[in-house]
C-alpha cells in the first residue's frame, strides 16, 4: 500500500523575495517549477503552507548565494538600512503576496481558525512574517498597516542592526553572543507585538537580544535557526537557548541552509540529509519533540544535497524513518506542532 503524503508546514520561505526580484508576473510564475518554492514543488512535496517572508533587499535581484563559496570565518554585513528605503520591498513583497491570494494559490492567514481549513484546503497556507523591521519607525505606525494587510510574525531584526536591536553576522566558529541587546525601541516593539497576537521571531537576532526577548514573557520563537552544539554558527542556537524555547511552549524551526547545518556545509557549501538529522537530534534533546519544526529557509539560502526544493521534501520524511523516527515524531516535526503552536498564538 502506498504511503500517504506527509504534509509540511514550513517555518520560513523567501519566495516572496524571490518573486518580487525577479519576476514580472508572480502569479504565473509561481505556477512554474521555478526557484525552491512554487506550486508544483509544493504539490510534488506535500508543503501546505509556512511563513512567507517579508524582507528589505537592498537591490532587487535573485539572491546570490555563491557570496558564502569561499568558506570565510566572517562575511561583512551591509549597514543600516533607512526605513524608507527598507519600506519599499516589503510593500512590494506584500502586495505580490495579496495578488496570489486573489489568484487562489495562497491563502493568507490571520487567525487560528482559518489556518485550519486552509491547511486541508488547495491553497498554500500564508502566514505574513516581517524578516527585519528595518521598514518600522519609532513610532511603530509602519506595524499597524503591515498587521492590516495580514502580518503576524515578526523579527526585529535580520542581520544588520535596525533601531531594535543588533543582529548576528555570518560568523563561523563562534555563537550569537556579539553585542548588545534590544534597545529601548526595540522593547516597546516587542511589547506592542505581544499586545497585537504578533508572532516574536529571534532568529538572526544575537543573544543578548534574544534573552531580552525572554522577558517579555512571550514564547520564545527561532523560526530557522539550528543547533551551535553540532555547528558552531552565530546563526545558531547555544544549548540554554534551546533549552529556554520548549520551557516557555515556544518553537524552533531546522534550518535547511548547507551554511548553518555543518562546518563542511559552511567551508565547503556540502551538506546532506544526515547533517539535518543531526540538528533534529540535538534540538529535540534540548527542546523537546514538542517545540521543534522545520523552517526550510527555501528561496533564502543554498539548500543541501537531497532538498534541491520543495518538491524533495519527501526525501527528509524518508530520512526520519529511516533514521528511526516514529510517524507522530514525524507528523509533530512536519506540521503537528507548529500548527498547534500558532493555534494557540493566533487570535
Amino acid at each position: 500500500m502506498e504511503r500517504r503524503l506527509m504534509q509540511v508546514f514550513d517555518g520560513h520561505n523567501d519566495v516572496l523575495s524571490r518573486l518580487c526580484g525577479t519576476s514580472a508576473d508572480p502569479v504565473a510564475d509561481f505556477d512554474r517549477p521555478i526557484g525552491h518554492v512554487n506550486r508544483p514543488a509544493a504539490r510534488a512535496g506535500g508543503l501546505a503552507g509556512g511563513f512567507f517572508a517579508l524582507y528589505s533587499a537592498a537591490a532587487k535581484g535573485a539572491f546570490d548565494f555563491s557570496v558564502f563559496d569561499n568558506g570565510m570565518s566572517e562575511l561583512p554585513l551591509p549597514p543600516a538600512m533607512p526605513a524608507a528605503a527598507a519600506l519599499e520591498p516589503v510593500i512590494a513583497q506584500a502586495g505580490i503576496a495579496q495578488k496570489l491570494h486573489a489568484a487562489g494559490q495562497i491563502e493568507i492567514c490571520t487567525t487560528a481558525a482559518q489556518l485550519g481549513r486552509a491547511f486541508v484546503g488547495d491553497p498554500l497556507v500564508c502566514v505574513l512574517h516581517l524578516e527585519g523591521a528595518d521598514c518600522i519607525g519609532p513610532e511603530l505606525w509602519e506595524l499597524d498597516a503591515l498587521y492590516a494587510m495580514g502580518l503576524r510574525s515578526l523579527g526585529p531584526v535580520w542581520s544588520r542592526p535596525t533601531i531594535f536591536g543588533e543582529g548576528v553576522p555570518f560568523l563561523h566558529g563562534g555563537d550569537g553572543d556579539t553585542g548588545a541587546g534590544l534597545t529601548a525601541l526595540g522593547r516597546a516593539l516587542v511589547a506592542r507585538c505581544k499586545d497585537m497576537g504578533i508572532m516574536v521571531d529571534t532568529s538572526h537576532l544575537n543573544v543578548k537580544g534574544f534573552w531580552d526577548v525572554a522577558d517579555a514573557g512571550i514564547p520564545l520563537v527561532a523560526t530557522h535557526s539550528n543547533a551551535c552544539a553540532v555547528s558552531l554558527n552565530a546563526r545558531n542556537l547555544t544549548d540554554d537557548q534551546l533549552r529556554a524555547i520548549g520551557q516557555t511552549g515556544g518553537m524552533a524551526g531546522l534550518n535547511f541552509a548547507t551554511l548553518f547545518l555543518s562546518d563542511t556545509g559552511w567551508t565547503r557549501g556540502h551538506a546532506t540529509l544526515d547533517d539535518c538529522l543531526r540538528q533534529l537530534d540535538h534540538m529535540i534533546d534540548l527542546a523537546g519533540e514538542d517545540h521543534v519544526g522545520l523552517g526550510s529557509d527555501f528561496d533564502g539560502a543554498p539548500m543541501p544535497q537531497g532538498l534541491a526544493d520543495a518538491g524533495e521534501l519527501p526525501n527528509l520524511i524518508s530520512a526520519m524513518r529511516a533514521h528511526g523516527y516514529g510517524e507522530a515524531l514525524i507528523a509533530k516535526l512536519s506540521h503537528e506542532n507548529w500548527l498547534g503552536f500558532l493555534s494557540r498564538h493566533l487570535n
